[in-house]
């Protein structure tokens, strides 16, 4: 393999003309660019300069070697700035996954954020209803991922950085025997129908185990995977639930919310990354951002 390092050196002597103005450049002695050159030469198989009075000219190998040395040198130029781009968070790709009623509330602005301070970083944002993001983040497939999780459960390889809980509200349909009120025990709502608003995971546990400690178990006669759908039969009548705050931004019109105590069942939502230092310099700016937005 022809060593690149020599050929830089050759290119030293062809743009200067002689051996001696390209071992003065290079701060080398003449025997040592002589001896690059000649080593060269035994690589290429072929002669690379030749005598011209008292100086030196390129061969047509020469002359190749000494473009191609060019075209090294503006590629290298070009990585050390991709390089320091990348450090200094200037560029860069983050992976981000979401779930729906984050996206609106927690995602954009803290995305419009952080493109204020870094303009150049490319996102990758995908949202992951239902599945769940965190093998992403542990395999390396994702930066980020925001995931709900009870506070205190750890996961090996990733950190988890708490934003917010988002408290549970009861939805009623209008003119439900408990719509004047403003604050509802949970309790009060145990020998309703139910609406189930969550597919099996951590918010509908948040749900069950708020029931279980109000002293009953939620009679499911409805389930849905959506809030808005959730919010539509519980509107037509089937039953009341239990859906996140977050989750109630577009409010049906035939329904009533109210504030539920002993207890407030809430789910407390994170961002989860990898323990292992990231790659991606931005990241920790989008974490800020998150903290910013959700209050913390």
């Amino acid at each position: 393999m022809i060593d690149v390092r020599r050929m830089q050196v050759l290119r030293a002597v062809v743009t200067s003309g002689s051996i001696t103005a390209a071992a003065t450049n290079l701060g080398y002695t003449p025997s040592a660019v002589s001896q690059q050159v000649a080593a060269l030469e035994r690589q290429a198989g072929l002669p690379l300069l030749e005598r011209v009075g008292r100086g030196v000219r390129p061969t047509e190998a020469g002359r190749l070697l000494s473009e191609h040395a060019a075209v090294i040198s503006r590629h290298v130029a070009e990585a050390e700035t991709a390089l320091a781009d990348l450090r200094s968070g200037r560029t860069g790709l983050l992976s981000i996954r979401y779930f729906a009623t984050a996206g609106a509330s927690l995602i954009a602005p803290a995305l419009a954020q952080l493109r204020q301070q870094h303009p150049g970083i490319r996102v990758d944002l995908r949202m992951t209803d239902p599945e769940d993001p965190l093998p992403d983040v542990v395999q390396g497939r994702a930066d980020l991922a925001l995931v709900v999780r009870p506070r205190g459960r750890t996961h090996e390889g990733v950190r988890f950085v708490h934003l917010l809980d988002d408290p549970y509200r009861a939805v009623l349909p209008l003119g439900h025997r408990l719509a004047a009120e403003e604050v509802l025990d949970l309790a009060d709502l145990a020998d309703e129908p139910w609406v189930r608003s969550d597919r099996p995971g951590p918010c509908l546990d948040a749900v069950v185990e708020g029931c279980a400690a109000a002293g009953f178990s939620p009679d499911f006669v409805a389930e849905s995977e959506d809030y808005a759908t959730a919010q539509g039969f519980v509107a037509a009548g089937l039953g009341v639930g239990l859906i996140p705050a977050m989750g109630l931004t577009n409010r049906h019109p035939g329904v009533v919310v109210r504030a539920v105590r002993h207890p407030e069942p809430g789910r407390a939502i994170h961002a989860a990354v990898r323990e292992a230092p990231s790659a991606q310099p931005a990241l920790g700016g989008l974490l800020a951002a998150l903290r910013e937005v959700s209050g913390r």
